[in-house]
């Protein structure tokens, strides 16, 4: 390849700034072009926005920009933390949205499961019951009674003894055994014949059980 001439050099150089020239002249176009197309719209808003700026120009003050400036200025160390801040906030909620919204999944199903179980119907039939009372009983009168429930409470702690429940439970299924449309006038020869009855005689047993425990309490009552 032969070294170029120094006049091809000075082709070369004139075809490259001419190609610069005519790239610089289309975007010099395409700008006057956009220029003039826009120029209308330009003229449009800088007249609503000299009318809005004259709406409020009662209320404004160019030294009140300056103020706001300033402040502006002289708290940009606040604006920093406060910012700081919040970031340290929003990376807060995204480490606890996940266990969050697993609270509130298990706080969902554990109403559902308390709300089948009849839970809140209770707690509703118990606010009744409150309602009823204490459209009948006023506040001295449910302070009065509180010795009693007291005590109504230390029964039922003894009626909790299996014995106690095994007898209760007994007692209550005996009227369902008894057929009083049988009994009949006794005398002193039915009582004697009656008296071979398995049953009458251990019942008789319960009976003077029953009738020793009586007299135990009789001992113990204050005279």
């Amino acid at each position: 390849m032969r070294p170029m001439t120094t006049e091809e050099r000075i082709l070369e150089r004139l075809e490259s700034i001419e190609a610069e020239l005519k790239e610089q002249r289309v975007a010099r176009l395409e700008r006057n072009e956009m220029f003039h197309d826009m120029n209308p719209l330009m003229k449009s808003g800088f007249k609503i926005l000299l009318k809005e700026l004259g709406s409020v120009e009662a209320g404004f003050q160019l030294e009140d920009l300056f103020m706001l400036i300033k402040r502006f200025l002289r708290n940009i160390g606040n604006l920093a933390y406060a910012l700081e801040q919040l970031e340290n906030i929003i990376e807060l909620w995204h480490t606890m949205e996940p266990l969050a919204k697993s609270m509130v999944h298990t706080g969902i199903r554990s109403l559902g499961e308390l709300e089948q179980r009849g839970v809140f119907r209770t707690y509703a039939a118990m606010m009744d019951v409150r309602a009823k009372v204490a459209a009948h009983y006023g506040p001295d009168d449910i302070a009065a009674m509180g010795d009693s429930f007291v005590a109504l409470i230390g029964l039922l702690k003894k009626m909790s003894d299996p014995k106690m429940l095994e007898l209760l439970d007994k007692l209550t299924d005996l009227p369902a055994g008894l057929d009083l449309a049988k009994a009949e006038p006794v005398g002193p020869l039915g009582m004697v014949k009656a008296l071979g009855d398995p049953d009458l005689k251990r019942g008789i047993g319960v009976a003077l059980e029953l009738a020793k425990g009586l007299g135990k309490l009789s001992e113990a009552a204050p005279r």
